[in-house]
């Protein structure tokens, strides 16, 4: 560097950040595995055994990914008692915003009134939240934003085929929300995080969108999963992140209030209780069995169902865990708001 070249001024920023409000969103349709069963030659019993799954939600023509991810998102600024002009970021977890351009978080931003925020989407599946819970607390660290608001929305029956023995069963609609901001200790850990990028295929589409403009194939390109692989890699893979990111954070099981793994299916979250040897005072998120998979959106629901239900004290202290397509992954111990 020049001796005569001026030093970059650095923001001033806290030294820690922690979540200061969640909330939640689902639509008001309750799809039974009666109504689902049908279409695959299935039974209420049968989807039971696979997944631990009683229902999900299914948003109705109104309810589109922005107006969940606003709902949520307001719930979410009245707990932290933070005015939506003093959000400097809004990120939006998505799988299922089907325009390529412009991003949702740029309308949520504005429908919520954070005008002047930056926006943008944040593509990591069933893996977004935990991803973009790492990038909020590190921009909230780092002095780029004071507050940020951090969304995950999907409206997952727009993606799955229906008549998909697979997949139909497992997924659900809505949004969750949280409000991440400054702290006077830490309330977010250190991410444990990555990708196996050799079995991105296990949750694939279809077909590419790109297929559309010949007429190939002739339907909407759909999720489609290879279950057990998925299932294998879920309880053996997420164990050892678990542990990387209670390890990172300097916390033990028995410190911890509450286990908040994304809501992929009540086998996966149980084995993983298992295998992390939970004592029983841990209180596990089983939200999947009222609302099914929500993919971006299942981590911040579940944060808010457990803290309803008196399950998890504010102020606790919870594992969070996301995984799914890619297959990407990331967790880390964070501070219950």
């Amino acid at each position: 560097m020049s001796a005569t070249a001026p030093v970059l001024r650095q923001p001033v920023a806290p030294a820690h950040a922690r979540i200061l409000g969640v909330g939640g969103y689902l639509p008001s349709r309750v799809v039974t595995n009666d109504e689902i069963a049908p279409r695959i030659d299935s039974s209420d019993k049968w989807i039971r055994e696979r997944s631990g799954i009683a229902e999900r939600r299914w948003a109705g023509p109104q309810e589109t990914i922005a107006h969940m991810g606003v709902a949520a998102a307001a719930k979410a600024l009245a707990q932290a008692g933070v005015t939506p002009e003093r959000i400097g970021c809004v990120i939006v977890a998505t799988s299922t915003h089907f325009r390529q351009l412009p991003a949702v978080a740029t309308e949520i931003a504005h429908l919520v009134g954070a005008e002047r925020a930056a926006a943008f989407d944040l593509s990591a599946a069933c893996a977004g939240f935990t991803h973009g819970l790492a990038l909020a607390a590190d921009m909230v660290r780092g002095g780029s934003a004071e507050y940020v608001l951090l969304v995950g929305t999907e409206r997952m029956s727009d993606l799955i085929d229906h008549d998909d023995r697979a997949t139909a069963f497992l997924f659900g609609d809505g949004a969750g929300a949280v409000v991440v901001g400054p702290s006077t200790f830490p309330g977010v850990g250190p991410v444990a995080w990555g990708a196996d990028g050799a079995q991105r295929t296990a949750i694939d589409q279809t077909s590419s969108w790109l297929e559309l403009r010949t007429g190939r194939p002739e339907r909407f390109p759909a999720l489609t999963m290879q279950g057990q692989t998925v299932f294998r890699w879920a309880v053996y893979q997420m164990a050892d992140v678990a542990r990387q990111a209670l390890e990172s954070a300097g916390v033990t099981v028995g410190q911890l209030a509450a286990f908040i793994p994304h809501q992929a299916n009540l086998r996966i979250i149980d084995a993983l209780a298992r295998t992390l040897k939970l004592p029983p005072d841990v209180a596990v998120a089983h939200s999947v069995v009222r609302s099914g998979n929500t993919s971006a959106a299942s981590i911040p629901l579940a944060i808010e169902e457990v803290l309803a239900a008196g399950e998890a004290p504010s102020g606790g202290l919870a594992l969070t865990m996301g995984f799914g397509s890619g297959l990407s992954y990331a967790g880390q111990v964070v501070t219950l708001p």
